[in-house]
């Protein structure tokens, strides 16, 4: 009888909990083979971040290697999904691959830069935020090349404000807490409440408009143009709005993890 067969009526959460209790190896392959779909799923969602330097299927067997780990380190005991833990390990690991490769090639800014100079020429010229086509016919681009910029340019931002949350959460070695049995210690549930608020007094101190379009594209997913018309502004002009807000949270967060090494090393002497 093979494990599919020997395990098709536990569920994952009674797999989970017999590969805790047994450490038995074809069970935890069987837990693997069960989530698979999921590391897929989040690569293909995630596939413009690192399709210039792998493939799904590389990205896919990074994947499997990070739920092997991720079901050593879960704690059944927290009020945590597995699949909602493994969900941001795995956008991690993807991350972290696209930050060691450079992931967005130079040209890419810099087209971003000539399109967000372009729109702040047109802006002072004309007296307000310009058309698409104002811009395009300005630097003499095609829409279809300023349509993959912004994309781009997009994609960086969203890749960014995962990495505000990722650098906080990389910072955790920074927090000294009294040390006794792992699983006894709140430090992770701690860590992610004490980020989450800051991260929250971080957007509060935004402009209204930031935290709208942060709002718009984090809460409500609606992509630049759907913005733009809620806005009514122009789809550069929001990706303005968005690379300023991000700019203003990664500093905010930097601010925060350099106040927190202080007063840890101040505790230490």
């Amino acid at each position: 009888m093979n494990a599919q067969e020997k395990y098709k009526n536990k569920s994952n959460e009674e797999l989970l909990k017999l590969y805790k209790e047994t450490n038995d190896l074809e069970v935890k392959q069987e837990i693997v083979m069960r989530y698979i779909y999921l590391v897929r799923s989040i690569a293909l969602q995630m596939r413009d971040i690192y399709m210039s330097f792998s493939q799904v299927d590389d990205i896919v067997n990074e994947g499997v290697i990070a739920i092997m780990a991720s079901i050593d380190k879960f704690d059944l005991d927290k009020n945590v999904k597995f699949e909602t833990y493994i969900s941001k390990r795995i956008k991690g690991m993807i991350i972290d691959l696209a930050r060691k490769q450079d992931w967005v090639p130079r040209s890419a800014r810099k087209n971003t830069r000539d399109i967000e100079e372009a729109v702040s020429v047109l802006y002072n010229k004309l007296g307000y935020y310009p058309s698409v086509q104002e811009v395009t016919e300005y630097l003499n681009i095609t829409p279809e090349k300023y349509r993959e910029t912004v994309r781009k340019a997009s994609l960086f931002n969203v890749l960014s404000l995962d990495m505000v949350l990722a650098e906080a959460q990389d910072n955790k070695t920074s927090f000294h807490l009294p040390r006794g049995e792992e699983r006894e210690q709140p430090e992770n549930r701690l860590l992610e409440k004490e980020v989450k608020e800051v991260l929250a007094e971080g957007i509060s101190q935004l402009k209204e408009k930031e935290q709208m379009v942060l709002s718009l594209y984090y809460m409500e997913d609606l992509n630049m143009k759907q913005i733009a018309y809620v806005l009514q502004v122009s789809e550069p002009r929001v990706s303005q709005i968005h690379t300023s807000a991000i700019k203003k949270l990664r500093k905010f967060m930097q601010k925060y993890n350099d106040e927190k090494e202080i007063k840890n090393v101040s505790g230490v002497l």
